[in-house]
């Protein structure tokens, strides 16, 4: 197999050294070059095409904002993976790059003066997301319809909880690599009016998700804001699980409320999907719709088969408007989706499922 090539554009001497060595540690990636600045990335881009390009954001003469931007132009898949400081402006400027076309990011250690850790960094997170999305990028694969169906008739043959299933009374999504513009893209079509509260992880760090949930309130029609514990699940309502902390549901009574904890990384992630899912399934049982989307790993599956068991219903993104079909991809394999849906048809998908068995108001 050939090796990933990639560009590494950041105008630190020493970010750029440190990449190109721990990169080329792994036998199937090639760093063919490095650049300074965007302008000089644009460059080399058209001159010697790379498969991934990682991408700083704070650079003179074009800035990596900008340079996404330019990329974007001409290159419409060239997978882009951010490089960025964990600041709050990082950060808004991480999820504006996203926005703008990158697909993916990783965070600078706090300290780049220790070697050690801004190595562990890029083996453990860096290199990952550099072979999962050059994947994407070479294969060319796109969804077959008609497997698509086979895939869901298969689900529902195998379900063993009654085809009469229980009104939906929560929604969880479970997110990762692509997930802000995902989020966006859903969250934006959800009407003011929507009947059940929807929780989300979304893998990322502190500070991230605060202001992922800022940037989305902006678009949506629906309140949206980052799950504190001892919030009052309502209605309409869009809880994102916090950077480093697991989010689950406990039941108080008459009222479902929020809860927070820093229990071990599940999938190595905290927060994590299976989490979620398992305490929604918990307290909801078969009244809760699950949707996987776009994400790297198999974080949600062991979840959502509680939810399936439980009788409640599993939403997977389809592979070819996921970034990376790794988490929905897992509950399609493992033969839990009712349904396999684009991205631009989920939220429709979504209130279809919540409206269902629901009485409507009658209005006079």
């Amino acid at each position: 197999m050939p090796k990933i090539r990639v560009l590494v554009v950041d105008d630190s001497v020493v970010i750029r050294r440190l990449l190109t060595a721990e990169l080329s540690e792994d036998q199937n990636i090639e760093v063919i070059g490095t650049a300074a600045t965007g302008k000089i990335a644009l460059s080399k881009i058209l001159n010697t095409p790379p498969d991934v390009v990682t991408m700083d954001i704070e650079m003179p003469e074009m800035d990596g904002l900008t340079a996404v931007t330019e990329i974007r132009k001409i290159h419409e898949h060239l997978p882009i993976i951010m490089f960025s400081t964990m600041s709050q402006r990082a950060a808004r400027e991480t999820l504006e790059a996203l926005a703008r076309g990158a697909n993916d990011y990783v965070t600078k250690p706090a300290n780049m003066g220790s070697a050690t850790l801004a190595m562990q960094r890029i083996r453990e997170e860096l290199v990952p997301k550099i072979k999962a999305l050059a994947a994407k990028h070479t294969s060319g694969k796109t969804s077959d319809p008609s497997l698509l169906i086979q895939t869901r008739t298969a689900s529902e043959a195998k379900s063993r909880v009654s085809s009469k299933r229980a009104s939906v009374d929560i929604v969880a999504i479970g997110v990762s690599t692509g997930g802000p513009s995902a989020l966006a893209e859903i969250l934006s079509h959800m009407p003011h009016d929507c009947p059940v509260p929807i929780l989300i992880v979304q893998h990322m760090p502190p500070i991230f998700t605060r202001c992922l949930a800022e940037r989305l309130a902006a678009q949506a029609q629906v309140p949206i804001q980052e799950g504190q514990t001892g919030d009052i699940l309502k209605p309409g309502h869009v809880s994102i699980a916090p950077g480093d902390y697991h989010m689950v549901v406990e039941r108080h009574g008459t009222q479902v409320v929020l809860g927070l904890n820093q229990l071990p990384p599940e999938n190595s992630c905290r927060p994590a999907v299976d989490v979620m899912f398992r305490s929604v399934a918990k307290v909801y049982g078969g009244r809760v719709l699950a949707v996987l989307l776009t994400g790297m790993g198999k974080d949600g599956l062991r979840g959502a088969q509680m939810i399936h068991e439980a009788g409640g219903q599993v939403i997977a993104q389809d592979e070819s408007s996921s970034v990376v079909w790794g988490m929905p991809g897992a509950v399609v394999q493992a033969g839990l989706a009712h349904a396999i849906v684009p991205l631009s048809l989920i939220s429709a998908e979504i209130m279809n499922k919540v409206r269902a068995g629901r009485v409507q108001p009658v209005i006079v």
